[in-house]
């Protein structure tokens, strides 16, 4: 019986990504690779595959890969395919301005929930923050990363 595939966010060395995308490529697992956090990408996988990785059964020289886990019970974090959709969306936008936020994504999760319209981040979805002064969507994975874009109008929100 064959497993089901979801998304799991992993972490690499920062300078080893091209070495794990290459390994990942060998053993024909999908994944997703951004510039906004070179050391960070994401698999798509069964949970036996992400057993091994986490188990060191996968180790590449020097190009270990860290499965971002639960804090509390050590199970790794399943991202729904919504928020990759969405984080797809944003980090492949080719836009220069995006911000990596703190660690707890959850501090960020204030303010309107609303859809981007029209540009390059169009059918993203995310919440209005008040950063540095300019109102920015944020965008997050829950328990893993939040990313701010830059300013967008707010001709081109729409409240969800």
């Amino acid at each position: 019986m064959e497993q089901e595939l979801h998304w799991y966010a992993v972490k690499t060395r920062w300078n080893r990504t091209v070495q794990v995308c290459d390994m990942l490529d060998r053993k024909g697992v999908a994944y997703y690779t951004q510039s906004v956090v070179p050391s960070f990408l994401f698999i798509h996988t069964d949970a036996d595959t992400v057993e091994r990785i986490r188990h060191d059964e996968w180790e590449c020289g020097f190009s270990r890969m860290y499965v971002y886990s639960d804090p509390l019970t050590h199970i790794p974090v399943v991202v729904p395919d919504k928020e990759m959709e969405v984080f797809r969306i944003v980090t492949s936008a080719m836009q220069s301005g995006l911000t990596v936020l703190e660690n707890d994504p959850a501090t960020y999760q204030t303010g309107d929930k609303v859809r981007v319209t029209d540009g390059p981040f169009k059918g993203a979805e995310g919440y209005i923050k008040r950063i540095k002064k300019d109102r920015k969507l944020v965008v997050t994975i829950s328990g893993v990363v939040a990313i701010a874009t830059t300013y967008i109008p707010p001709e081109l929100l729409e409240k969800i």
